[in-house]
């Protein structure tokens, strides 16, 4: 087809409608190229070994480009995030990959790209940020959708079109390896800051896609992709809601179907959840993508499947539309299937309308497309010359002020004895395995842990200062001693004589503790990394028990991926300050904190557990799964979710409410003042928890529905008022529809879901209200100052 005749054809025309356009492009293609437009193609990717993952090279086969580029390509996988590669050679290179791909099929498609940005562009150079458990501990979505605007602009700005975030697990036991890609373990604070990192993405035109649709987080033992065997009303009540308030809310155009199976019903197969569910009844319209190797699994690793094809006819049937990272069933095996006569090929033009209709809306279909990226936009680099690549700056002064503020807003102070802040402090010990590492601050799926570790003769590509190197300049007139004591998981001890004699000489102790993550074992957080404990990794808990013993006072900062507990050293350490991975800015943040320059705003996204084999310690658990005569376990957190203290104080009175009473259809408004009552500015966290003391069906003894980041000047105040309307009160009931259910309910306002400060009574009255997806999924908030 000449380029003239192209341009003629009816799907290039923007002045026929977008349907009509698919439509005839999907009536002139062949099964072969309809399939092409289902899978992407990972290049550069390694077949051998499992760097990625354990079966990695068991379906990552090559690929021949020249045999299958002439029938199309769906999708290109992280040409930045596979290998380093300076970002203007990598967007030059990937303008001249999308050329090929348009010049070698009939009607001039090129591919989707897209990549990981969990914690930012997952690019070597590219700003690495605070990782999802960070963002929860704000509190903050406005910030979340800034940060997630800026991170779409890096991608689009070299070519880059989907973005495979954010994460919408909710932690169920915090044993689990990606606990810190997640937000929390609450729905309602997972949906809100979620949406808003999708809004943000998707306003800068990158696709986002929610994952892992659902249930991942809540396999058996905390263990990766292990069963699930949740019942209905917990999926429904605990795990929906944040995908159902993203779909909703936030103009998301793509989901990822999770790997594990639900009650012996793999995700990847399970037509209820990705047709019925999702886009019968949610009516979402967008693309259902694959997670990783996900559709193969069906076969290697649930074993529903006899063969690659059967695997790929379920996925198709379910709801996938797309396989990812690249062609292993949906190319040969699917198209088997389809000329065998065991499938449909309705099935396929199904798929591959969403994917057309995808492109289409991204400008790939237009004739006036370019591969240009905008970061290449102007004067044409010379042919064939590496030093023809512009500079591309996706580390800017503008992102790692972002990034900071993000860090500074998530740090919480767990404990203080008043020792914080460091006022004066002439010798300081900084000790401990995190206390002079760059990778302290960095999730699994930043770059450098992710993929640079598998480069280390590659330099980091970033300025990541430690937390000793941070100390150093916020505490310029003191003397700063460092001693690892050991490592972060190994059993060694023999560190610890030199970090004891070093604390001997010091007036106080920071000991940085925690996690190093990695992927698959490689660390002691991240994918695969699971946790038989939430003991610190190690010997860091001797280690910390020594230190306190000497009787110097301890600071212990925290840096990890999840919560662990800390035994004795959670009333003995004189303060303890945690930090969620925070990114390149990390270390200045918890500087900050610790010298008084930033008063500490954070609160804990997931409860700290009392006791590091008490699991599940999730807030949100029914009355027997908390400390009860039955069982001689206690499982109550020494820390509970939402909690985090401040270097001002905050009193909290005055309430009122505009009515004890509401039918199950009405709502009601509670207002408190909050004061700051202290002597330096700060921010003080409303958090709203509904508590259903008698309900058809066992409930969480509360649960959160609403919240507010309230900052005040020292000796100022403000009004905070919360509408809740009936339907937030809904759950699901024993016919597993979702009702609002009239009787007594209690409405409480807390500093956290172990400190609540005032309550208001709530009766809803009327019949049984049956409610559905179309209901109010919020409280609406108002903050005036006094």
């Amino acid at each position: 087809m000449t380029e003239t005749t192209l341009n003629d054809a009816p799907w290039r025309d923007p002045a026929v409608t977008p349907e009509e356009r698919v439509d005839a492009l999907i009536r002139a293609m062949t099964l072969r190229e309809k399939v092409a437009q289902l899978v992407g193609v990972w290049v550069g990717a390694n077949t051998e070994g499992g760097e990625v993952a354990p079966h990695q090279h068991e379906m990552n086969e090559a690929v021949d480009l020249d045999e299958l580029l002439p029938h199309g390509l769906g999708q290109l996988t992280r040409p930045f995030g596979t290998a380093p590669v300076e970002p203007g050679l990598g967007a030059l290179s990937l303008q001249r990959t999308q050329e090929r791909i348009a010049a070698a099929n009939r009607f001039g498609i090129p591919a989707l790209v897209h990549e990981e940005c969990l914690a930012g562009f997952a690019a070597w150079k590219a700003t690495a940020y605070p990782v999802p458990l960070a963002w929860g501990a704000t509190f903050n979505p406005g910030l979340v959708r800034t940060m997630s605007s800026a991170i779409g602009a890096d991608l689009r700005s070299v070519g880059v079109h989907q973005g495979l975030a954010p994460v919408l697990d909710v932690v169920r036991d915090a044993r689990w390896g990606r606990v810190e890609e997640t937000i929390g373990e609450d729905p309602y604070l997972i949906g809100t800051i979620a949406t808003a990192y999708v809004q943000g993405l998707e306003s800068a035109g990158i696709v986002a896609t929610l994952k892992h649709f659902v249930g991942y987080s809540a396999s058996k033992a905390g263990r990766n992709l292990a069963p699930v065997s949740v019942g209905e009303r917990e999926r429904a009540d605990v795990l929906l809601p944040p995908f159902e308030m993203a779909i909703r809310e936030s103009g998301v155009r793509s989901v990822m179907h999770a790997y594990t199976d639900i009650d012996g019903l793999p995700t990847a197969a399970d037509t209820s959840l990705l047709t019925t569910l999702l886009r019968d009844t949610w009516g979402f319209d967008g693309t259902v993508v694959a997670d990783y190797f996900g559709i193969a699994f069906l076969k290697e690793l649930h074993r529903v499947a006899g063969t690659l094809g059967e695997a790929a006819a379920a996925a198709l049937v379910a709801g996938v539309d797309v396989e990812l990272p690249t062609v292993h069933t949906f190319g040969e095996h699917l198209i088997g299937e389809i000329e065998g006569g065991r499938l449909g090929g309705d099935l396929v033009d199904r798929a591959l309308r969403r994917v057309l209709r995808q492109k289409l809306d991204l400008g790939l279909l237009d004739p006036d497309w370019s591969p240009i990226p905008t970061a290449l936009a102007g004067p044409a680099p010379l042919a064939g010359t590496a030093s023809a690549a512009p500079v591309i700056d996706l580390d800017s002064p503008e992102n790692r002020e972002i990034a900071s503020s993000l860090a500074e807003q998530s740090i919480v102070l767990v404990r203080n004895d008043g020792i914080l802040p460091l006022t004066r402090a002439p010798r300081i010990a900084v000790i401990g395995p995190n206390a002079d590492t760059h990778r302290a601050f960095l999730g699994c799926y930043s770059f450098p842990a992710h993929v640079g570790e598998q480069h280390p003769n590659v330099e980091v590509g970033l300025s990541i200062p430690t937390v000793a190197d941070a100390l150093r300049r916020e505490f310029g007139d003191s003397d700063i001693t460092v001693a690892a004591g050991c490592t972060i998981d190994g059993t060694a001890t023999t560190g610890f004589g030199e970090a004891l004699a070093v604390a001997a000489g010091a007036d106080v102790v920071v000991a940085v503790l925690g996690d190093r993550a990695g992927l698959f074992g490689r660390g002691t957080s991240g994918e695969g990394c699971d946790v038989e404990s939430l003991a610190l990794p190690g010997v860091q808990q001797q280690l910390l028990d020594e230190l306190i013993a000497t009787g110097k006072p301890v600071v212990a900062v925290l840096l990890t991926g999840r919560p662990y507990a800390l035994g004795t050293a959670a009333a003995g350490a004189a303060a303890i300050v945690q930090g969620f991975f925070p990114g390149e800015e990390g270390a200045a943040a918890v500087a900050g904190v610790l010298s008084g320059r930033i008063n500490p705003s954070g609160r804990l996204p997931v409860s700290i557990p009392g006791t590091p084999g008490a699991q599940p310690s999730t807030y949100l658990a029914a009355p027997l799964a908390q400390a009860n005569g039955v069982s001689n376990i206690d499982p109550t957190a020494a820390f509970g979710f939402g909690h985090g203290l401040s270097y001002t104080r905050f009193s909290w009175k005055d309430l009122e409410t505009t009515a004890e009473t509401a039918p199950t259809d009405g709502e009601v408004t509670l207002s408190l003042t909050v004061a700051n009552t202290g002597e330096r500015d700060g921010v003080e966290v409303v958090q709203l928890y509904l508590h259903d003391p008698v309900a058809s069906v066992v409930r969480p003894v509360q649960r959160l529905i609403a919240y507010a980041r309230v900052p005040l000047p020292a000796q100022g105040s403000a009004r905070v008022s919360f509408t809740v309307p009936a339907d937030v009160t809904s759950f699901t009931g024993r016919d597993g529809l979702r009702i609002v259910e009239p009787g007594g309910l209690e409405l409480r306002l807390g500093a956290s879901s172990s400190d609540i400060r005032l309550t208001a009574p709530l009766a809803l009255t009327g019949e049984i209200r049956t409610v559905d997806h179309t209901r109010r999924l919020h409280c609406p908030v108002r903050v005036e100052a006094l």
